[in-house]
């Protein structure tokens, strides 16, 4: 069941759970991550880079969208850090039910100006949109130290962030950065500060870098406003380690071999993911009438009218 992010994170906020949100690069990762869905009775969030979109080809989202509008569960399509108007044009037209624009490296005015125009196009079709405020460092960060970078969220900024945009969730930098972690390394959420901006903001929030996140930390971020938790290393390190492994014997060529222990080990991610956001048996709670109560760009409105 192909769903909009409006629509997703309403239920989640509503009902105090996140949705995982896994970047997905080939059809083993998206095969698995619905599957796995279908199997604990989640919602999910399939969210494609511009990298990833570049790597598949318009061709691949197809089978995308196709597996997503027959699943048994409900399943968000989402354009991830979009960085041009041009980009979130091209995801719309291809099906995306939701896009990301990421202006958080511009200056507060530019990421205001190019964010409103996704809005206005995104909601003129029906497509939620969510932006970000604050930035949370480098990829694949090499030191403790690199989490000075953070530019944490402001409260009072993310609020005027929302009422200048109308966007429909906001991603909030709280700790966490991008990619894998250095060893001994990991985030420590500002759970006090979640709190604060899920207070004045009123919105769903999202918590990009979740791998590496502290399981008990990331259950807590959950409990104080963050409906979305953005995975893609941790996936992807469990898939791609697996497969490692597997071909460390020279005797192993067949892809019916190969893919599939690394599969499972995929499927075991998604899965604990699932348990760590709460969302496991929530797909009932989106019912027909839920659905319709919860109409695409309602909630970005609400807050850019002062609602």
């Amino acid at each position: 069941m192909l769903v909009t992010g409006v629509q997703m994170l309403s239920v989640a906020k509503q009902n105090g759970f996140a949705v995982p949100a896994f970047n997905i690069s080939d059809y083993g990762m998206l095969r698995e991550c619905i599957r796995t869905a279908e199997d604990v009775g989640s919602p999910v969030i399939l969210s494609i880079h511009p990298a990833e979109w570049a790597l598949v080809g318009d061709e691949f989202m197809l089978s995308v969208l196709a597996l997503a509008g027959n699943a048994t569960v409900p399943v968000c399509v989402q354009l991830d850090h979009g960085a041009t108007l041009e980009q979130v044009v091209g995801a719309i037209r291809l099906g995306f039910t939701a896009v990301m624009i990421d202006g958080s490296l511009l200056d507060y005015t530019e990421n205001v100006a190019l964010t409103r125009k996704v809005v206005e196009f995104a909601h003129a079709v029906g497509v939620s949109v969510e932006a970000e405020i604050g930035t949370i460092g480098e990829r694949d960060p090499s030191s403790a130290a690199a989490f000075e970078a953070i530019q944490y969220t402001e409260p009072a900024e993310a609020l005027q962030f929302c009422q200048d945009t109308g966007i429909d969730y906001l991603a909030v930098a709280v700790g966490t950065c991008h990619g894998v972690y250095p060893k001994g390394v990991a985030p420590d959420l500002k759970l006090d500060l979640i709190s604060e901006i899920a207070g004045l903001v009123g919105l769903p929030l999202v918590l990009h870098g979740g791998s590496g996140a502290l399981d008990d930390q990331v259950t807590a971020a959950v409990g104080r406003g963050v409906a979305k938790l953005n995975i893609s290393a941790d996936m992807k390190t469990a898939y791609f380690t697996r497969v490692r492994e597997v071909l460390a014997d020279p005797a192993e060529r067949e892809p019916h071999d190969i893919y599939p222990p690394a599969l499972a080990r995929v499927r075991e991610l998604v899965a604990h993911k699932m348990a760590v956001t709460k969302s496991v048996g929530t797909a009932g709670l989106y019912t027909a009438e839920v659905l319709a109560a919860s109409a695409p760009g309602s909630v970005g409105e609400q807050v850019l009218l002062g609602f």
